[in-house]
């Protein structure tokens, strides 16, 4: 076969260029790194007011490449994963494209090598393509050993260094990733994938190659419980020393979160590029928009100082809530007075019973569960992109056998509990209570049910309480992952007169734990009060 692709030139008139005898990175005396930035700094620049150039390897991209590509007494680099996180357009694509060919056919490549870019889409993941071919196609040396198929997105090593090896071009989007064996893996912009899928996917394939390496190179995630979120959260720690991890680098450039958004040192500590091939201007035009208009600050803190920070304002701070990450004695808890809300959900939803166990200086330890039906615990995974199945295989979820919640189940859980702890008063909504109170009955639990509207009548004070406990940090919560998302989503509304409730119609996710907190307080401290008439009561609490 002459050729190889549509457009690919025959294989009869390969290896006929002129070639140089000794390359950039085959200089002696070279680093590991030293070959990577010299085999980078080789690669033309094709596209903007520098295309014609080649590249220049700046010190924030070395420090970053000379961290990754360090070898240790073996001759070996330790690093196998390594997350860069910056703002928007520094220069995130051209770097990701340059080191997919550096192990495809430059000095880090091997024999039979399969190199993969991953990103969200289609569209984004032809793009580094696009921009890898685009290299190949003004670098004659390099092309010459490349056979491109377009309509595959893929590249093929026809000789030399890296002989045999494959680039493909992955999206979030397309089938299963199953059978392949990575030797590189660049995953662009792993903060905005829906899952964390393809990611693992990927990240467990590594396994039959020797010295893999999996690079992510995205901007933060807005939610804790994202997979590049937890990547970033592991690198911190391994960082500060908590975790022993030589396998894992994280770069980070993120603005604090204390700092002055409007202010260029604030940028810079987000952007390295800025004022180089970052455009100062562009980000000053983002910031005086996002500092006039509202809805725009989240977009711009996330994207341009690449804070972690979710697109609407939220009624927890996730710094308050975060202070408050001390795990409760459970052992110490078995037959403590305690208060108990319960969020039923809908068939398929989240259920969310919760426990507060008052204590000295006014602290509450609280204990939270949360139940999922086991048949649908993939399909809302995916559908609302939080990682469901992850937390039940690490037990913050219980699942319940079946497509729907069982409320045997949940009434078992329910009775178990008041056999451990003395539960004074159990907090439910009325949603779907009478199939509980039912199944209940059978086990001859006689449990301390208070039915607690969800209007601003009872929820107005709930809130106030949950709030004040957490600012003031009387909460001990142990940092539940699923409870943690839960007051990441909430949000309230507020009636004419100025109370609150939270509002699941206007959260951007699962609320149900929060709702569930906020019952347990409020009945925790309640005084008995004269009941209003019914029909006013159903009038106030329909809000």
């Amino acid at each position: 076969m002459a050729v190889r692709g549509i457009g690919a030139k025959p294989l009869s008139e390969r290896g006929k260029i002129e070639v140089r005898t000794v390359k950039p990175w085959e200089e002696p005396g070279l680093t590991r790194a030293g070959r990577v930035i010299a085999f980078l700094e080789d690669l033309p620049i094709t596209a903007g007011s520098l295309a014609g150039t080649t590249m220049k390897i700046r010190p924030w991209q070395r420090a970053f490449l000379e961290e990754v590509y360090a070898e240790d007494e073996t001759g070996r680099r330790p690093v196998r994963t390594a997350v860069l996180s910056m703002g928007r357009k520094n220069g995130k694509t051209q770097l990701a494209a340059g080191l997919a060919l550096c192990h495809l056919m430059g000095p880090e490549a091997e024999p039979r090598g399969e190199v993969y870019s991953a990103a969200l889409t289609r569209d984004q993941a032809a793009k580094l393509f696009q921009e890898m071919t685009a290299i190949l196609q003004a670098h004659p040396e390099l092309d010459d050993r490349a056979n491109v198929i377009r309509h595959s997105k893929q590249v093929e090593v026809l000789f030399g260094d890296g002989a045999g090896s494959i680039y493909a071009a992955l999206s979030a989007d397309a089938g299963s990733k199953m059978g392949l064996s990575p030797s590189f893996v660049v995953y662009d912009e792993l903060g905005s994938a829906p899952n964390r899928d393809l990611f693992d996917a990927l990240d467990t394939a590594t396994g039959a190659r020797d010295n893999p390496l999996m690079m992510c190179i995205s901007t933060q995630a807005a939610a804790d419980h994202h997979v590049f979120s937890e990547l970033i959260d592991y690198g911190l720690k391994v960082q500060a020393g908590d975790v022993d991890d030589p396998s894992f680098h994280l770069t980070l450039y993120a603005a604090p979160a204390d700092a002055d958004p409007w202010e260029a040192e604030t940028w810079e500590a987000a952007n390295p590029a800025l004022g180089d091939f970052r455009s100062l201007d562009d980000v000053t035009r983002q910031a005086a928009q996002a500092r006039l208009v509202p809805s725009k600050e989240s977009a711009f803190r996330n994207l341009i100082l690449n804070q972690r920070v979710a697109a609407v304002s939220r009624f927890i701070h996730k710094v308050e809530w975060e202070k408050c990450s001390a795990a409760p004695d459970l052992a110490a808890l078995r037959g403590r007075t305690c208060f108990g809300g319960l969020d039923l959900s809908a068939g398929r939803d989240l259920t969310a019973f919760v426990l507060v166990f008052p204590g000295e200086g006014r602290m509450f330890d609280v204990v939270p569960k949360f139940y999922f039906p086991e048949a649908a615990v993939k399909e809302r995974s995916e559908e609302d992109r939080v990682p469901y199945d992850l937390w039940a295989r690490q037990g913050f979820i219980t699942l319940i056998p079946g497509a729907t919640i069982d409320p045997g189940f949940v009434a078992h859980e329910l009775a178990e509990a008041a056999s451990l702890y003395d539960l004074q008063k159990l907090a439910y909504d009325r949603w779907r209570i009478e199939d509980l109170r039912r199944e209940l009955s059978l086990l001859g639990a006689g449990l301390p049910l208070e039915p607690f509207g969800q209007g601003f009548r009872d929820m107005a004070p709930a809130v106030d309480l949950l709030e004040r406990c957490v600012a003031e940090g009387l909460l001990r919560h142990g940092g539940n992952p699923v409870l943690k998302m839960c007051a990441t989503n909430a949000v309230v509304t507020r009636d004419p007169a100025g109370n609150r409730k939270l509002d699941k119609s206007k959260a951007n996710g699962r609320i149900d734990g929060l709702v569930a907190l906020a019952m347990a307080l409020a009945v925790s401290g309640r005084q008995e009060e004269e009941p209003l008439p019914a029909c006013l009561a159903q009038f106030l609490d329909d809000g």
